[in-house]
């Protein structure tokens, strides 16, 4: 079947059909066999893609971030709207995956349709995650779940979110009930994506003051959080994103081990992990001390975490240049992305051995891309960054799945649809789905297990 011409329902569920029988939960927490030949990836290794509920699903209006796009003046470019309509066409995008040779799905749960009142938790919402986790184990493709991917309900932002002391255990409260629903189809599961995102920002070189030192995200947020708190009758709207970490951060951290103990009481005995963005942080001219300054403020906690859970998540796309006085920008002889991110496939290597020397746990790349409208670009991109990866798991590093960002052209944050990190477009008109040479490239090396 060609996907490059069409994408009817009728075809891919026939695809879907024809897929293997369910995969054993067990798969993704055994250890890969080591001593692969050279280029050769591990048996056992996962090779899939990512999304995000809010940004593929569309129309996600009891989330704190519905509000915030609709704000006007609001932080994103675009509304997010009907995305791609993945809440309805979930079996298109699992099919997908199949047509690409990948053997396994990345994509989160919105707790804002599970829970859309506090306290009202939604039987048909719990059972429209489970029918999409069932149809990736049907077509034999393994099921990564992330709980909370940025967006939380629109009630939680507005009783204050994490800055209320029981926000974990409300936290805690949803996951079990995702447990107890789907906990025997689930493969493996974390309960956030990227928690350190604010901390990431604040040393983006994109975003220091005029002295050179990093930005306070809290304080640049709270006009836009006093916009939404009014929108919704409020005093005390907060969200994830432009949260102050210093509260946000050991509330999280509370909730992960809550969310984990959750997860492992249901039925099913899946693998919980802990996601970390990290970038390739290198010093320049003797910025060695601030590096490891920056190490400490945003990685540190949550590897710690990640420590002690089952494995950890790494999320990298670039380097990061940081000089004596903190980031700085990319020369000008550097290559760039559409994100304006330095174009550098090595990162996710050295992000790895980093990663690997920190901690003691199974790593999963969870997330890796780039933003470009060139597809030749990411296809060189994949192949970089693959070499990268498969010379850090040769020097020790104990990786076990490499997960692109993203399955889809979807709608990217403050970015709107402008950005396209996918190996699938999407037309943004009739929702078509058409695989990149990219998305074919990447399956050939899944389905070859090697470079």
């Amino acid at each position: 079947m060609d996907f490059d011409d069409a994408l009817d329902r009728r075809s891919i569920l026939m695809s879907m059909a024809a897929g293997s029988a369910l995969l054993a939960t067990p798969a993704a927490a055994a250890a890969p066999a080591r001593g692969a030949a050279k280029g050769s990836f591990p048996k056992g290794f996962l090779w899939g893609a990512s999304s995000a509920g809010h940004q593929t699903e569309g129309n996600n209006v009891s989330s704190d971030l519905w509000v915030v796009e609709n704000m006007k003046p609001s932080p994103f470019r675009e509304r997010s709207g009907d995305a791609c309509d993945s809440y309805h066409r979930w079996d298109e995008d699992v099919a997908l995956v199949k047509a690409l040779g990948l053997n396994a799905y990345r994509f989160s749960i919105e707790w804002s349709r599970i829970e859309p009142e506090e306290g009202h938790f939604s039987l048909a919402e719990l059972d429209h995650y489970r029918r999409c986790i069932a149809a990736c184990r049907d077509a034999g493709i393994f099921p990564n779940v992330t709980l909370n991917h940025f967006s939380s309900p629109r009630w939680f932002a507005a009783r204050g979110a994490w800055n209320k002391p029981d926000a974990p255990e409300l936290f805690a409260r949803y996951a079990d009930r995702v447990s107890k629903h789907m906990g025997d189809l689930i493969g493996m599961a974390v309960p956030f994506n990227e928690p350190n995102a604010p901390l990431v920002v604040k040393w983006s070189p994109d975003m220091q003051s005029a002295t050179g030192q990093p930005m306070d995200i809290a304080s640049m947020s709270a006009p836009l959080m006093k916009l939404a708190a009014k929108k919704v009758g409020s005093d005390e709207f907060s969200s994830f994103l432009f949260s102050d970490p210093k509260v946000a951060v050991p509330a999280m951290i509370r909730a992960h081990e809550l969310a984990m103990a959750a997860l492992k009481a249901g039925p099913g005995k899946f693998p919980v992990g802990a996601i970390v963005s990290i970038g390739d942080d290198q010093a320049v001219d003797g910025g060695e001390a601030k590096v490891a300054q920056k190490r400490q403020e945003v990685y540190a906690q949550w590897l710690e975490a990640a420590g002690r859970s089952d494995f950890l998540g790494v999320q990298g796309y670039t380097r990061y240049l940081i000089g004596p006085e903190g980031p700085r920008k990319a020369g000008k002889d550097a290559q760039f992305t559409k994100s304006k991110w330095e174009y550098y496939p090595a990162a996710i290597g050295n992000i790895v051995r980093y990663a690997a020397s920190q901690v003691k746990v199974p790593i999963y790349v969870t997330e890796n891309g780039i933003s470009t409208d060139d597809d030749a670009q990411r296809i060189a991109y994949i192949n970089g960054a693959l070499a990268g990866l498969k010379n850090a798991m040769d020097e020790g590093a104990d990786v076990r799945g490499y997960f692109h960002w993203t399955l889809l052209d979807n709608w990217e944050w403050n970015e709107g649809f402008h950005q396209r990190f996918g190996l699938v477009d999407v037309d943004r008109t009739n929702f078509k789905r058409t695989i990149k040479p990219s998305g074919r490239h990447l399956g050939t090396i899944a389905k070859r297990n090697a470079i």
